[in-house]
């Protein structure tokens, strides 16, 4: 087992074994001499603008893991640490947040999310939890009623097992519903789009249209004629012809997105993809004081290659925004597909159809020199890597970097990581690469089961989402949501992390079961791990004295319930700088 990883079971058997009666003190003195707050010589100490008291106070910090209170000053911690002691810091207009008794975390980050366009689909119609086409069709129906007209109807969360044997979606499905009105709807995934005959006509798709770069249009094999069913970059053909949403229309989606994400609990996010061009709209938000969340954004490299002006845009964008709100300092590029269309870039060919192996979209000599030029320039890199060929390149890719430019603690990230071959997982410590994941991708329900583990074959399934097995060899995790593609929830993320099986219970004995882990490992992947997945653990991530006040209390005691219920938490109350942005009606 890691050494990370030891850590945090260490702090969970604290948990179990002390009581709150056996709190530590104040840890005050660590603050001693800091900006203002207490000096070393005179003991001058203002008061806090915000305490948190009478809480079961869970820190992420191994040398005081538990408390019952915390003091913020300035947007910062001051001390933590029983509530005699932070009631000393109550001055004339503190702020006192009683907890109640409730479980305090640090507030959670999510390390891998598409804000804008999550924050969009929140007005738009929503497939998720649909059974089949029938049940797809009315949910469009009920939608079309409740925004009648003839603009596009636009939404997501449609999964390949919806469609039965064929694992497709079919134009004819939306014909019937929709002959005179465009509609295109993403997958639950976000690599494979279905558009009606409208939607394809407007976009010029014809039978002699050719599949682009690095994206298939699915054709009829005996017509020719294309089914609707767009994979990868095969969906710009009809995305270029949807009029774009206004900047007013993305403010207050982006608002609305904020919300939701405080009221889950997330205090930062880090962005891989959509966000990098509405940068001056955070900054704005920000001078407004709308701000509620940090972002971390990523620019998005398109292959095959880096060009000058790639540069130019990130170097602007790092120099402008570059603080603990905003900050763009990270890369994203993308290696491959997904394992359900065969796009994901595998070793060996997939299990049900043996003449496939998908391919990746950058060539690897580009891709390497890519990777080294803005690992030189200190830019933090994310890899979209799904197949185990895609991790594997990606790991090379990395390594020759850290060869070549001697450059230590760099932590470049892959992201989703849904297989691996075995020879690869050791590579994640020893590179100091991060496995930024997702574990509600790992959800067992129909379509992992049924598509996605048909399709990776069980080899590769028994690797499936292999987070421990990274963790045990010495790898940091960082744990996200990839929201759109599921819910933001982390709660939802905390309990399939734990348990391996649906809310139902299912499988019995837990999907690759060998994989759970425990409530305080998931915890730190969204805290103190996704910290450090953002190279920012030394002020963010934990309840410690000098970092930032970020903080959230939630509904329930997640270390001592039954795990299968992890997911009904509900936040309470978020923190984020100091400043109260969620409080939930207990009325």
């Amino acid at each position: 087992m890691g050494q990370h990883a030891a850590d945090i079971l260490k702090k969970e058997r604290t948990f179990v074994k002390n009581c709150f009666g056996k709190l530590p003190l104040l840890s005050f003195a660590l603050f001693l001499g800091n900006a203002g707050i207490a000096s070393a010589q005179g003991l001058i100490v203002q008061p806090a603008d915000v305490m948190v008291v009478h809480g079961r106070v869970y820190t992420e910090n191994p040398k005081q893991p538990w408390a019952q209170a915390v003091a913020f000053h300035g947007g910062k911690i001051v001390a933590v640490g029983d509530d005699t002691a932070i009631e000393k810091l109550r001055g004339m207009g503190t702020k006192v947040v009683n907890a109640g008794g409730k479980l305090v975390l640090p507030g959670f980050t999510d390390c891998h999310i598409h804000f804008l366009e999550g924050s969009l689909s929140l007005g738009r119609v929503n497939l998720e939890g649909a059974k089949d086409v029938p049940d797809i069709q009315k949910k469009l129906r009920e939608y079309a009623a409740e925004h009648p007209g003839d603009d596009w109807i636009l939404g997501r969360g449609w999964n390949y097992a919806m469609f039965g044997p064929e694992a497709l979606p079919h134009k004819k499905y939306l014909d019937e519903l929709f002959p005179d009105r465009p509609a295109f709807l993403e997958g639950y995934d976000g690599h494979t789009y279905w558009a009606n005959s409208k939607a394809l006509a407007l976009a010029g798709i014809k039978r002699e249209t050719p599949s682009p770069p690095n994206g298939i249009i699915v054709r009829d094999p005996q017509t020719g004629e294309a089914t609707g069913a767009l994979k990868e970059a095969a969906q710009e053909l009809v995305a270029k012809v949807i009029p774009k949403p206004a900047r007013a229309e993305k403010l207050l989606a982006l608002r609305a997105g904020m919300k939701w994400a405080n009221q889950n609990g997330l205090t930062r996010v880090h962005s891989a993809g959509g966000d990098f061009e509405i940068l001056d709209l955070y900054g704005e938000m920000r001078h407004r004081g709308d701000l509620s969340l940090r972002m971390y954004i990523a620019y998005f490299l398109n292959p095959p290659s880096l060009r000058p002006q790639d540069l130019d845009a990130m170097e602007g964008a790092r120099k402008k925004f570059h603080d603990e709100w905003i900050d763009a300092g990270a890369a994203k590029l993308m290696l491959d597909g997904v394992v359900e269309s065969h796009t994901a870039a595998m070793l060996d060919p997939y299990s049900d159809d043996p003449s496939l192996k998908g391919k990746p979209f950058w060539e690897p000599a580009n891709y390497n020199a890519a990777v080294a030029e803005l690992d030189k320039r200190g830019l933090q890199l994310f890899t979209h890597a799904i197949g185990d060929y895609g991790v594997r390149m990606a790991l090379d890719g990395y390594e020759n970097a850290e060869q070549r430019n001697h450059k230590d603690d760099r932590r470049p990230r892959i992201e989703h990581i849904e297989t691996v071959a075995a020879a690869d997982i050791p590579r994640f410590g020893k590179l100091g690469v991060i496995a930024s994941m997702q574990p509600l991708h790992s959800y067992p329900d129909a379509d992992t089961l049924g598509v996605w583990a048909r399709n990776a074959g069980p080899d590769r399934a028994s690797r499936a989402w292999a987070w421990k097995s990274i963790a045990d060899a010495g790898g940091h995790l960082g744990f996200g949501s990839d929201w759109p593609v599921v819910t933001l929830n982390p709660w939802e993320g905390i309990q399939t992390a734990v348990t391996r099986q649906t809310a139902e219970g299912t499988p019995a004995n837990g999907f690759v079961p060998e994989q759970r882990l425990t409530v305080a490992q998931a915890v730190d992947g969204y805290t103190l791990g996704a910290a450090f997945a953002g190279r920012r653990e030394k002020t963010e991530g934990s309840l410690e004295v000098g970092k930032l006040a970020d903080l959230i209390i939630i509904s329930q005691n997640i270390f001592d319930i039954n795990p299968h219920k992890i997911g009904a938490t509900k936040v309470l109350t978020t923190i984020v700088g100091g400043r109260v942005v969620y409080q939930a009606d207990t009325k």
